[in-house]
């Protein structure tokens, strides 16, 4: 195998370009594999992943760079390699799962239904499949890479990196700014499955007219959240399947609730039509 190298800390701003650099090629490396992991078992190619709009995934980048760091460029022995990189991409991916859902209160994924899982959060499969990414990582790419971006030399590496960064600054920015939205449409969804629930549990003593209003009024506000996502905003839908479920399923609900309500008021009016024609 190629010599393993010690990933150097940036001392001068040129340093900082070519290790950006180096960070987004294996964000976007990793991008690469999550749309191979997700297309393959479904034998076409699936919904664009990750966080930004961009074709990367900042999860890996951070990952890659925190493996050559901690590990000191990787152990002599692969199996090593992979032990420690499959705990570090772990741990990563923990922190990473419980802080987004802390600031955005949305389960970004969800590993729950795997057999050897943590709080839904890691999967074995997953670290498996990061321990060997760790050793190809350390023991093949890395010195590869990392050799030809420092060739590059510092007229390139510099406005290159420059330039990257602003659209990857933008990105990050727009897509911080959607999951907010996103996050503020699902926390009114919940209140109006909420307060939907608590009205029809009080039987109120209201006209059928009044009541059929009220009924018209959660369905337009439901459509209204439902519609009002912008594109930015669908594509995190799409790209994060476990939050768009989350989000059918509370429509679900509410629709559920609404025809359930219909089909109580429609009886109640048989009811009443009923005991006229009897009397």
């Amino acid at each position: 195998m190629t010599t393993l190298q010690a990933l150097p800390l940036p001392s001068n701003f040129e340093d900082l370009c070519e290790l950006f650099l180096l960070y987004i090629a294996y964000s976007t490396l990793g991008w690469c594999g999550e749309m191979l992991y997700c297309s393959i078992p479904k034998g076409r190619i699936c919904e664009k992943r990750g966080f930004l709009n961009g074709f990367l995934c900042p999860i890996y980048g951070h990952g890659a760079l925190l493996v050559l760091y901690l590990l000191h460029g990787g152990f002599q022995n692969p199996v090593l390699t992979f032990i420690f990189g499959a705990i570090v991409t772990s741990i990563l991916e923990y922190f990473t799962s419980w802080i987004m859902e802390k600031l955005f209160h949305m389960r970004w994924w969800d590993y729950s239904h795997y057999k050897f899982q943590i709080n839904g959060r890691v999967c074995l499969l997953n670290s498996t499949c990061f321990g060997l990414a760790c050793v190809l990582l350390c023991h093949l790419v890395q010195p590869w890479l990392w050799e030809h971006i420092v060739n590059l030399g510092p007229t390139i590496t510099v406005p290159l990196a420059s330039f990257i960064f602003g659209i990857y600054l933008m990105d990050t920015v727009l897509s911080i700014r959607s999951a907010i939205q996103l996050s503020a449409q699902m926390g009114k969804l919940r209140e109006l499955q909420s307060e939907l629930k608590d009205y029809v549990a009080e039987k109120r003593e209201e006209s059928q007219e009044r009541k059929a209003e009220r009924r018209a009024e959660v369905r337009e506000r439901a459509r209204m959240l439902r519609d009002g996502a912008d594109i930015f905003e669908r594509r995190l839908l799409h790209s994060h399947p476990d939050i768009r479920k989350s989000r059918e399923d509370l429509l679900t609900a509410i629709r559920a609730r609404l025809n359930e309500s219909e089909t109580e008021a429609k009886k109640a009016t048989d009811e009443l039509f009923g005991d006229e024609r009897k009397a």
